[in-house]
């Protein structure tokens, strides 16, 4: 077989008819044009027609110096489906450390993958299994993967790891990791391992989108815990929505995250913890100039890190937790992470605390955030049902409420049908409690999250009847700017505007240091602390040392 630079698939046995089972033909097309490149050093290009190319049973081993190149993602689509090998992951393409050796001197050098579409709606396995995939390649060199949409893969849809010298950009994945409860490894969007190549990796994720995946919509994870975290790797353009995390750093080093937008996903926007296989968290990121709103949880939620990261001119709102959380999960670092940075943010309307200390901090440098309007879930605890309430998939509606707008945001709702005896005790079905997740509230509608990242609906068990019992819990207090519940050392606390000027005010102070915390030195100074319900602050443990001076309220 003769191996031009560039191969017509349909002239090499394809058939794209959505019948066929085309890989056959196309790893006999990749291994000859793998070969050839192997012995004369040019890389070849394989070009798919528009179609749709059945890829059964098995997956594509890839080879070094072979391009896949279709005519748009409209038109060229993969569909994958595994019908006789229900314990088989199906990926189009795939070469790994663990099944194929691959390594840094073993690796897959110069490809691109480029306009085409990968449905993984047919590949079904019988336990979860983290290779099923859209793509799987690990050990790239000089790769670019560019204009593809991939959708519906078990796992991850774009799960490639150790990308040198490589961009991945416009690549739409929507409803990936389907089979992945949210628990699981992969189930991403687009996943990255990271630390193959040694300490810098230079990678660039750039114009993606990620909707409705099982776990995270963007992430990168430290591979191995005794590799140094890798530098080199920048994030920008890029849209996460729906997903369980929008995009989260599990064990870069100075991740830059640059004009992102990360709305709906259900437990934070921005994700720095111990989530990863290795339990490394991320340290010396930058996040900028990005749009983190209407998450169903946090805004940001960074723990697990020694530090340092930054935060710089970000809008941080409507999440329905806190906008910024510092935590710390069990079985990652404990340590207190040193020079955490929040500058020039607007954090404004979300239902808890702006800014909430979980975690201890060394040295951190809170300066120039308009940090206002928080505490939104400040509503009573309600309950109804009867006349006036219906349910649809994504709301409840009682016709007869005059909620405050947004007070329940981030409540837990529990629903069903009321009892035929007329009482108040809430049961679905054989009287089980149906509890739902509400985003927002207007006076009388309240919008629920999915039950899971990528689903239509809110209810597991079907959408309620109409006159619904329902009860909504009290909302807790104080809401404040900045709440301090664990060690602070040493803090730069300066030229903040925390005060609350909404109608009603909701953020009953500005700062509030904890019972639990301890607050040591540092400087607390020029800031702008008036206008909260309550107070401007609230002392349950006394700051120990430092200056506290010039702050108005």
């Amino acid at each position: 077989m003769t191996a031009p630079l560039t191969a017509d698939a349909h002239d090499y046995g394809l058939a794209g008819d959505g019948t066929a089972d085309d890989r056959p033909a196309l790893q006999k097309l990749v291994d000859a044009l793998g070969d050839a490149t192997a012995a004369d050093g040019r890389p070849r290009t394989v070009r798919v027609p528009a179609g749709r190319y059945v890829i059964r049973d098995r997956p594509v081993l890839w080879r070094s110096g072979v391009s896949l190149v279709g005519a748009g993602r409209g038109a060229t689509c993969f569909a994958l489906a595994n019908p006789g090998a229900p314990t088989q992951p199906v990926p189009l393409a795939w070469f790994t450390t663990a099944q194929h050796g691959a390594g840094r001197d073993n690796h897959i050098a110069d490809v691109t993958f480029a306009h085409f579409e990968i449905d993984g709606s047919g590949v079904e396995t019988e336990e979860y299994e983290v290779l099923a995939k859209g793509l799987g390649l690990q050990y790239v060199l000089r790769g670019r993967f560019t204009d593809l949409y991939i959708h519906d893969t078990a796992a991850t849809g774009f799960g490639c790891d150790f990308l040198q010298d490589t961009v991945v950009e416009g690549v739409l994945a929507e409803r990936c990791g389907r089979q992945d409860p949210g628990e699981e490894m992969g189930g991403a969007g687009i996943g990255i391992g990271v630390g193959g190549w040694g300490p810098v990796e230079r990678l660039a994720v750039t114009d993606c989108t990620a909707t409705g995946n099982g776990t995270n919509g963007i992430f990168l994870e430290l591979q191995q815990d005794d590799w140094v975290p890798p530098r080199g790797f920048r994030v920008t353009a890029c849209h996460t929505e729906g997903n369980r995390y929008g995009i989260s750093d599990w064990g870069a080093d100075g991740l830059l995250v640059t004009g992102c937008t990360m709305l709906g996903n259900h437990v934070a926007g921005f994700d720095v913890s111990a989530q990863g296989t290795t339990s490394v968290g991320g340290r010396g990121g930058i996040v900028t100039g990005c749009v983190i709103d209407g998450n169903v949880g946090d805004g940001i939620a960074l723990g697990n890190t020694p530090g340092p990261y930054a935060f710089r001119g970000n809008r941080v709102s409507g999440n329905g937790r806190y906008g910024y959380w510092q935590h710390n999960l069990a079985g990652g670092d404990q340590e207190p992470a040193t020079d955490i940075v929040l500058e020039s943010n607007d954090i404004h309307d979300n239902a808890l605390d702006g800014i909430r200390v979980d975690a201890p901090l060394h040295e951190p440098a809170i300066f120039g955030n308009r940090i206002r309007n928080n505490g939104r879930r400040a509503a009573p605890e309600t309950r109804g049902g009867g006349a006036g309430v219906h349910c649809g998939p994504l709301s409840l509606t009682d016709e007869n409420a005059d909620w405050l707008p947004g007070g329940h945001r981030g409540k837990l709702l529990t629903v069903g049908a009321r009892n035929a005896g007329g009482g108040d005790r809430v049961t679905a079905g054989a009287g089980a409690e149906v509890t739902v997740v509400v985003t927002d509230n207007t006076a009388t509608e309240l919008t629920l999250a999915p039950e899971r990242p990528g689903a239509q609906t809110a209810w597991p068990g079907g959408t309620p009847g109409p006159g619904a019992a329902y009860r909504l819990p009290d909302s807790p207090a104080p809401r404040t700017g900045l709440t301090a519940a664990a060690a602070v050392t040493h803090p730069y606390v300066h030229g903040n505007r925390v005060r609350d000027d909404g109608h009603p005010r909701t953020q009953t102070h500005a700062v509030w240091i904890a019972h639990e915390a301890t607050w040591t030195g540092g400087r607390v100074s020029g800031n702008d602390f008036s206008g909260n319900a309550s107070a401007a602050t609230r002392f349950d443990s006394a700051p120990s040392g430092g200056r506290w001076r010039d702050n108005d309220g």
